[in-house]
């Protein structure tokens, strides 16, 4: 009931706070949605973050919220049956909120796991996890190699990792206005309590309440979420913002990532048993201004 109120709290302060935005706000929807496929596995019950397979055709890997061990699933688009189960070895979870999907330096596949929830602002260092994303489905474990990273001002709750390549950076989730941090150097540590900590320098700003985002798949924007909109931004973070439009409404919205192809965004939610397939408008992908009657003047 508490995780509710927040979120119906947070719902109401992205509303108001909507009203000082300087970018682009169209009034009707992303594009039509529709369920790419509906979630029956009861152990996908709290999904917090999505990202496509670079391996598996037509899968994409989420996780569960804070409820859920160091795992991560691999779901076919087609049916929504979970065809991977993968446990990160070695890993106590406290609070898994991201995911993402890049290639290393010698062009192998891997998997980017966050653990940068932290409800409180207190935790005096993070975690990301990457492991190699496994070449055959089904259920297994991997071997992590784990970096600790904490922020360049104070510790930050954040739901949001971005990955091109070896580049990463993490928006934090915060009510009035949160940040864009980038990880210029990471640091593999081998020891939790005295391993070396990277620092996440902030680069920019994002809006309040961010809770998830992905680099598009050929690098030339990413998009960030709320519970109530998707941002769309041209380059790299932080970017340039060209749209924030309405997404389908959701229980509790916290992950979002694009198609293979990068024609449309995938979304999903706690508490919704369906993945949902929003198509994203022309004038989003050519970097153009909306159509003059979708533009909506919030500050009229």
């Amino acid at each position: 009931m508490r995780r509710r109120l927040r979120v119906l709290i947070a719902a109401t302060l992205i509303a108001l706070l909507g009203s000082l935005a300087p970018w682009w706000s169209a009034t009707g929807a992303v594009g039509e949605a529709i369920v790419e496929c509906t979630l029956e596995d009861p152990r996908l019950i709290e999904i917090s973050g999505i990202a496509p397979s670079i391996r598996h055709p037509n899968v994409v890997w989420v996780h569960n919220d804070s409820s859920d061990a160091a795992r991560i699933y691999g779901v076919d688009l087609g049916s929504c049956a979970v065809v991977a189960e993968v446990a990160l070895r070695g890993v106590e979870a406290r609070d898994i909120e991201g995911i993402a999907a890049s290639r290393d330096a010698r062009g192998r596949p891997v998997l980017w796991v966050a653990d940068i929830g932290d409800n409180r602002d207190s935790w005096p260092n993070v975690g990301l996890y990457r492991i190699r994303e496994p070449a055959t489905l089904g259920r297994t474990s991997r071997k992590v190699r784990e970096y600790r990273f904490t922020y360049d001002d104070r510790p930050h709750n954040a739901e949001t990792l971005l990955v091109d390549g070896g580049r990463l950076w993490v928006a934090t989730w915060q009510l009035a206005r949160g940040g864009m941090y980038e990880l210029l150097e990471l640091r593999r540590s081998r020891d939790r309590a005295g391993g070396p900590v990277a620092i996440a320098e902030r680069v920019g700003d994002v809006g309040p309440l961010i809770t998830d985002g992905a680099i598009a798949p050929d690098g030339s924007g990413y998009v960030l979420r709320d519970y109530l909109d998707v941002h769309f931004f041209h380059g790299l973070p932080p970017g340039r913002k060209v749209a924030s439009l309405p997404l389908p409404a959701q229980p509790q919205g916290e992950a979002i990532t694009w198609t293979a192809d990068g024609s449309a965004l995938l979304a999903a939610s706690e508490d919704d048993d369906r993945i949902l397939r929003v198509e994203i408008p022309w004038w989003v992908r050519a970097g153009m201004r909306p159509p003059d009657h979708l533009v909506g003047d919030l500050n009229r």
